[in-house]
């Protein structure tokens, strides 16, 4: 069993950053690839950012340039920096390690 915990999200308006966590309950060193993934009412769940043991990276198109996701096996925690957000950015943003889901994070990109 795993439980993983986001925060870091808020309110921030066009252009700004924010850096999302999220936090393992046990160690993420033998994990196969940690994703953030985000959604919005009445769509999908959309993979935003994928990284794996290798330290491979993966994103998708949209936030390619932007959005940077890497992980800290010491802290047993993954993070999603966000840089140069834009309203379409808004969304909830979850953590997932193969079936294990976090609660999730609000990010509300707005003047």
């Amino acid at each position: 069993q795993v439980q993983l915990v986001e925060s870091g999200g808020g309110l921030v308006q066009p252009g700004g950053s924010l850096r999302l966590s999220c936090a393992a309950s046990r160690s993420i060193f033998s994990f196969d690839d940690m994703n953030w993934y985000r959604q919005v009412p009445g769509k999908q769940r959309e993979l935003v950012a994928s990284i794996f043991t290798s330290g491979n990276t993966n994103y998708a198109d949209s936030v390619k340039g932007r959005f940077t996701i890497s992980r800290d096996s010491a802290r047993d925690t993954v993070y999603l920096q966000m840089n140069n957000l834009k309203p379409e950015d808004t969304a909830v943003y979850y953590c997932n390690e193969g079936k294990y889901w976090g609660q999730g994070t609000q990010v509300t990109v707005s003047t």
